[in-house]
């Protein structure tokens, strides 16, 4: 097999006919999407805080406490649509939409044309190198350079052409922008330049946005036209970008003040060596056909048992992940989105889509992706506790569906989705945090007080019983299925009763003799078990007489196996199967991606590497991926979202390489794409690197690097549960492991 290290990006023959297919950058903060059309060249500008009013910002948890004991008695009486009174009459309240800002619009002034993307003899090519994200475009007379700067915390275009002529404007018309929208321009000359300034307020409120772009000539003459500058006889532009949300009015000067000094390589250069190093932490390199791995994006998804389309989506995956996260985790769009009207509002869909996203982060090397989830969890605490106070009269914390990125107020109330009742969410989210704290060996003090507040939660609303004297978890609620003869509220969701145990036992394990701790472990102990159900599957309600619904894209019930591990084959042989029997029987509903691949994620965990694979390939094979390489929610690449694209690294490394603090699986599961290769650089759960590489005959190289003293668990292999073999890895001492043929 011939390995690859330069596995490091994508590209495109023509310009982004649709802001779909723009090709993406982002530093966290700020996003660009970046078309690449020398006749329209144009870069949408977002930003992680631009979320327009709707009057959501302002709306409190419903107070609902006086009301919960009664619906507890009701529910467990046997009264199926109890919950459906508990905060009925309430309107649905979405929370506050993501929107883009602005684009960038450079276009020929007056009587000039542009050069032709669509004249083969141009040679134009639009790519984006995903080690510095950095997004080219160009033809023989014209080149566009972008990129955002993690450095300078601004968006980056350079303009190269022979005496370029281009009306420059910031642009606010977007699809969906509100007709209301208060737009304002100003346009200053500067010696070298020109300082252009939109601002825009949102309809009914005192909150807007301003952004400033900077342009730099060099060459050329530069005046005042229309709304924006015209450039002539340039020999190239520089232009900066930043945008802010903020109440009132800002000072445009004193915006650009702040702006950068350096000429286009210079900043690249500053980012670059924050943005590379994190990017190169981790690679997958496949034995892919070289013809293929030279495609453009475009073509090479239509080839979905490519390996090489399988390296790229895993490449771009890490990119979009990585440039997505920064202030915030990434939204149900990432970071980008060029249309105002939004699915779901752009949010942060907490009980399925955010974690699946980050899924990776740990394991792929990407801690910039785990410390942005820790700003978002840590910064809406104070709103986690209203809610526990407001809807469970509880102390503690519990968490929203949805979240807007500021407010994380529990609102979302319908009949059909009623998220809140879901209390498992505050452990859901933690946990991708305690798996950041194994893998780097750091302990956050703000992760142990975060589940010493949601077994605090527990402790005040676990206390009524089932008819079998076990604590039952009620009202309990299976995101967002309901089952088969019930109402959506019900009594011991699968979910809720691996959530409220694990957020017991964490806390508890943090704080070994605290009197606290053994409460604890001893309310886990008396929780419902769970039910395996008629069929022999890990049943989606453990309470008696509710039946299943089958086809649904959510698989919360299996929580116990994925991430928590709580199921799996080596500890819990038996309650794995009737997991794995629930998976067999669990259908994909509508297509969404994220079910798809949440379903390869916990049959990974169940090493069937036959059903990670057909997963997978429905996601690759179902049109789900724009020529950007982000992808979209449903297939035939119907809305976009950042769920597949995220989500799918973390597929293919659980297939290759699972581990806990204490084991170590290699190959439990390999997809069907993935008959040989290399993956480097991922992190293992007890504190080492691993790089592993193994062959389609079977042999299998795995290097690690352990930062501290372990003792592991390794098993090594597909099929059947191999047998344990135990290892000893000491800090700073390389160790090598190897099976079947070399």
């Amino acid at each position: 097999m011939t390995v690859r290290t330069d596995i490091d990006g994508t590209w495109e023959p023509r310009p982004a006919a649709r802001w779909e297919d723009a090709f993406l950058a982002g530093n966290g903060r700020h996003g660009a999407m970046v078309y690449g059309d020398p006749a329209d060249d144009r870069v949408v500008v977002n930003h992680h805080t631009l979320v327009r009013p709707n009057g959501s910002e302002h709306v409190r948890p419903p107070e609902l406490a006086d009301r919960l004991g009664r619906l507890q008695s009701a529910l467990l009486a046997g009264d199926t649509t109890a919950a459906e009174r508990f905060g009925a009459g309430r309107p649905l309240v979405w929370v506050q939409p993501f929107h883009p800002a602005f684009q960038t619009r450079l276009r020929p002034a007056p009587g000039n044309t542009a050069p032709s993307a669509d004249d083969p003899a141009a040679g134009y090519r639009r790519a984006v190198r995903f080690a510095t994200g950095e997004i080219t475009a160009g033809c023989e007379t014209w080149r566009s350079r972008v990129f955002v700067s993690r450095a300078d915390d601004v968006v980056v275009q350079h303009v190269t052409g022979p005496g370029l002529a281009v009306d420059v404007v910031l642009d606010h018309a977007l699809p969906g922008a509100p007709p209301r929208l208060a737009v304002g321009r100003s346009t200053v000359l500067t010696p070298d330049g020109a300082r252009l300034t939109l601002r825009a307020g949102y309809p009914d409120s005192d909150l807007g946005y301003t952004g400033v772009t900077v342009l730099r000539a060099e060459g050329g003459r530069v005046s005042v036209a229309g709304e924006g500058v015209r450039v002539e006889g340039a020999r190239s532009l520089l232009l900066l970008t930043r945008v802010r949300r903020h109440a009132g009015r800002v000072d445009p000067a004193a915006e650009c003040a702040g702006l950068p000094d350096g000429d286009y390589d210079a900043l690249l250069a500053r980012h670059a060596a924050l943005h590379r190093p994190a990017f190169e932490r981790a690679s997958l390199t496949l034995d892919a056909d070289p013809a293929e791995r030279a495609l453009p994006g475009s073509e090479l998804v239509r080839r979905p048992d490519s390996p090489a389309l399988l390296e790229r989506l895993f490449a771009a995956g890490r990119y979009h992940l990585l440039s997505a996260s920064g202030m915030l985790p990434p939204r149900l769009t990432g970071l980008w989105t060029g249309d105002w009207d939004t699915a779901w509002s752009g949010a942060f869909t907490t009980n399925a889509n955010l974690n699946l996203q980050i899924a990776s982060a740990a394991a792929a090397a990407l801690p910039e992706v785990s410390e942005a989830h820790a700003a978002l969890v840590y910064g809406q605490l104070a709103d986690w506790r209203d809610n526990a106070r407001a809807v469970f009269g509880a102390r503690g914390i519990v968490a929203p569906s949805h979240t807007d990125g500021e407010s994380g107020h529990t609102r979302h109330y319908q009949r059909a989705y009623p998220l809140h009742l879901w209390t498992a969410g505050a452990d859901w989210l933690l946990e991708p945090l305690i798996e950041h704290a194994e893998t780097t060996g750091a302990e956050d003090p703000r992760l142990t007080a975060a589940l010493h507040e949601t077994a605090l939660f527990y402790e005040d609303f676990l206390t009524r019983t089932g008819p079998d004297g076990r604590v039952a978890v009620v009202p309990s609620y299976s995101p967002e299925n309901r089952p088969a003869n019930a109402s959506w509220g019900t009594v011991n969701a699968t979910m809720d009763l691996a959530a409220a145990r694990h957020a017991l036992t964490a806390s508890a394990g943090r704080a070994p003799g605290d009197p606290a701790s053994a409460r604890r472990l001893a309310l886990a102990d008396r929780l419902a078990g769970y039910r395996v159900n008629e069929d022999g599957a890990l049943a989606e309600w453990a309470w008696p007489g509710l039946e299943e619904t089958y086809d649904h894209r959510h698989l919360s019930h299996l929580y116990p196996v994925w991430p928590l591990d709580a199921v799996n084959p080596y500890d819990t042989p038996g309650t794995a199967a009737a997991a794995h029997r629930a998976l067999e029987l669990r259908g994909a509903e509508n297509d969404s991606a994220h079910g798809h691949l949440h379903h390869a994620l916990i049959a990974a965990r169940l090493r069937d590497g036959a059903r990670a694979s057909a997963a997978v390939r429905a996601v690759l094979a179902g049109d789900f991926f724009h020529d950007s390489l982000m992808s979209a929610h449903y297939p035939a690449r119907d809305v976009y979202n950042a769920d597949a694209a995220h989500a799918l690294p973390a597929a293919v490394i659980e297939s290759l390489v699972q581990s806990t603090p204490y084991r170590l699986v290699l190959l439990p599961a390999p997809l069907a794409a993935c008959p040989a290769g290399e993956l480097r650089g991922v992190r293992t759960r007890f504190g080492a690197a691993l790089d592993l590489r193994w062959s389609a005959e079977g042999g299998v190289r795995a290097v690690l690097r352990p930062e501290r003293d372990a003792r592991i668990d390794v098993r090594v292999g597909a099929g059947e549960v191999p047998a344990a073999a135990f290892v000893e890895l000491t800090a700073g001492v390389e160790h090598v492991l190897e099976a079947g043929p070399r």
